[in-house]
């Protein structure tokens, strides 16, 4: 597998369309950073780091729907920086994913991290993907 990320967006994207509760993701520390910002930004319900399964360990998401029409509280994914083509960003050129109602995740160099963190704390980075 040539990009990490990219599996861990597609599965989330199509356990979301599958309408399941929860889904497995071999971990990584990048994907389990991404899945932090996610709870906190409340896109999912839950998380679990599960050791010991493989030599990786799994991620276990538990994603979040609306109890009275079913619809996911994530809306779409969308890999921005890609490895044939990285995408980086400074501070003052910051992405803005619909109008903010989105968030852009970025890796930086103090962390993962929001747009909105990023900008605040004046620091630019790549931006791994699109969430809204």
């Amino acid at each position: 597998m040539t990009d990490p990320i990219a599996d861990y967006l597609t599965r989330l994207r199509n356990a979301i369309h599958a309408n399941h509760r929860v889904v497995e993701i071999p971990a990584s520390n990048l994907k389990k950073e991404i899945t932090k910002i996610l709870f906190d930004q409340g896109y999912i319900l839950n998380y679990k780091f599960i050791d010991g399964v493989n030599t990786q360990g799994v991620i276990k998401i538990a994603l979040k729907y609306d109890p009275k029409d079913h619809v996911s509280a994530i809306k779409g994914l969308k890999r921005v920086s890609r490895p044939g083509l990285r995408q980086y960003t400074g501070y003052k050129d910051m992405p803005r994913v619909l109008n903010g109602l989105g968030i852009a995740i970025l890796s930086t160099s103090k962390g993962v991290m929001t747009n909105k963190k990023a900008s605040e704390e004046k620091i630019g980075g790549e931006v791994l993907c699109y969430v809204y």
